[in-house]
């Protein structure tokens, strides 16, 4: 196709507007570029926007500022401990160095912009006990952000669940706001702020907002072309190059050539129904997710059919969630379950995990087990503990009157109104409560490693993940493995350059984010792996595209 045939061009076309989209945009504009961001949907921030809004950067320079020891050796060590040596091509010794070394100078390069950074202090790696863990946090995340400082653009950002305004840092302690007399402070602060942004009618962007909020603002400021309504509908590939894309528009069709490449980074599936049938575990919902709503899957298929290999379809970060009966996605209960007074348990009343763990995880060991499976909490969780969106102590009536939750003075009741082996939850409970007596959970080790204590109570003795289910009423909801988004796709080489079957690399395509096969393989390995990974490679592919030492 002559160039002369183009409606448009531009140095660097990047498909998707998440936030490894802006980290390559800013770069590239730096050196006077001119790339542009592609966004099918009406709103910018993609999955980022609706995330916890934090990036898993080991030896990032906020740990030395904070006189926390860390180093590139050591991140390795943790990745070789968690996501392994046999995780596929994907997670390559090759692609895993290429993130640790990038990491932490793009995070730097991004803080001379003007981006500002939140050390997460606490929020340990997920298995923070292997070699190379880190209990004091290497994940970061942005200071919370005043809406009314966006101006227009925030009318343009999305938006997702978490969106009260509550620092990033104190995700772990706010859950206590009822136990703690630092947990009750920081319930009052946010009270507060909650009064301010009611009175001034803008939020206080916190999480991925903030996170996405403040990349827009960089973006903008520097001049990147941004452009909702944009869906990319095919790939230009011209002698196994490819040089532009192909995009709908308002009824349009427009031909957008790019001199440098093309960057897919437009997430992954999990609003399709057959494509997660077609690779997914199963059963499988769309319902069950609270990925954003661009995550449909084309941008992988179109690929695909460029010659595009594609690895670890069958995965996804996984959170544990129950569906309520307004309908929507899973409420997610990552934090909910880590709490004490909680379990949960298969058809046979067995319970089938650490509930303090790796959400990822949980949600790989329920499709292993039982899906649904069911959760136990008994009077004291629901007192004391936030559910879902819901505050403790308050259950929606809905839940009860439709049957989402069942309620039970005894457990033998409980498990015949759930079809759960009454014998079987009874023995099971009776252990469990021998472990909490103990402080040790000799089945899964609840509450051995940092990151189970970050979301437990400490008022809770002798260990703040275990507390016994033994004062009624108890209650019991299925439980199902929702997710955030899947983390299968191209597969990519360490300068995010997509791959085909035969290892060859298709020219002047590179991909990140969700759209790809993860570098953590079949692990979450700490908060902030997924998107820290979508702005690490993405920051590369457009290093790479100009010929610069990434």
């Amino acid at each position: 196709m002559a160039a002369t045939n183009w409606d448009e061009t531009a140095d660097f076309v990047i498909c998707g507007s998440g936030g490894g989209s802006m980290a390559a945009a800013l770069y590239l504009k730096s050196i006077g570029k001119q790339p542009l961001i592609l966004e099918k949907t009406d709103k910018l921030g993609g999955s980022t926007a609706m995330s916890g809004g934090v990036l898993w950067i080991p030896d990032n320079h906020l740990l030395a500022r904070d006189g926390i020891a860390d180093s590139h050796e050591l991140g390795r060590m943790y990745m070789d401990a968690t996501v392994g040596n046999d995780a596929g091509p994907a997670a390559s010794p090759e692609r895993k160095e290429a993130y640790l070394r990038n990491g932490p100078v793009m995070m730097k390069w991004l803080e001379e912009q003007g981006m500002q950074w939140l050390r997460t202090e606490g929020w340990a790696d997920y298995y923070d006990d292997r070699p190379g863990g880190c209990t004091r946090s290497r994940s970061v995340g942005a200071p919370m952000l005043d809406a009314r400082k966006m101006g227009p653009l925030f009318d343009k950002l999305r938006l997702g669940p978490m969106v009260m305004p509550l620092p990033t840092d104190k995700a772990g302690i706010i859950g206590l706001a009822t136990r703690t007399p630092r947990g009750m402070w920081e319930g009052m602060k946010l009270l507060f702020r909650m009064w301010l942004v009611k009175k001034r009618g803008a939020p206080l962007l916190s999480f991925g907002g903030a996170l996405q909020g403040r990349m827009l603002m960089l973006a903008d400021k520097a001049g990147v072309d941004m452009r909702t309504g944009h869906g990319v509908v095919e790939l230009v590939e011209e002698k196994g190059r490819i040089t532009g894309v192909v995009v709908e528009h308002e009824g349009r069709t427009l031909l957008i050539g790019a001199r440098d490449g093309v960057l897919i980074n437009a997430g992954g599936f999990s609003k399709n129904a057959e494509m997660r049938k077609k690779y997914g575990p199963q059963p499988s919902s769309v319902e069950w997710t609270n990925a954003n709503p661009g995550d449909t899957g084309e941008m992988i298929e179109i690929a695909e059919r460029h010659g595009a290999a594609l690895d670890l379809m069958d995965q996804a970060w996984w959170v544990p969630g129950t569906m309520v009966p307004e309908g929507g996605p899973a409420n997610m209960h990552n934090t909910d379950i880590s709490k004490p007074h909680c379990i949960i348990v298969n058809r046979q009343g067995r319970r089938i995990l650490n509930e303090s763990g790796s959400y990822m995880e949980n949600g790989q060991r329920l499709y292993r087990n039982d899906v649904p499976a069911y959760v136990i909490l008994d009077s004291r969780h629901r007192k004391r503990y936030a559910w879902g969106y819901y505050p403790p102590g308050k259950t929606p009536q809905s839940w009860l009157d439709s049957g989402m939750m069942k309620t039970a003075d005894t457990i033998e009741e409980l498990a015949a109104k759930a079809g759960i082996d009454p014998v079987g939850l009874k023995d099971e409970i009776a252990k469990f409560n021998r472990y909490c007596e103990t402080g040790k959970d000799l089945d899964f080790n609840r509450g051995g490693r940092g990151y189970d204590n970050w979301f437990g109570d400490p008022t809770v003795k002798p260990n703040p993940n275990l507390g016994k289910i033994d004062k009624p009423p108890f209650h019991v909801m299925e439980m199902v493995p929702g997710d955030v988004g899947t983390s299968g796709g191209m597969l990519t080489d360490e300068h995010a350059r997509v791959l085909r079957a035969d290892g060859s690399v298709i020219e002047g395509l590179y991909a990140t984010g969700n759209s790809t096969a993860s570098v953590m393989g079949r692990c979450y390995p700490a908060a902030g792996a997924s998107i820290g990974a979508s702005f690490v490679f993405a920051w590369i592919a457009a290093h790479h595209a100009v010929g610069a030492n990434d």
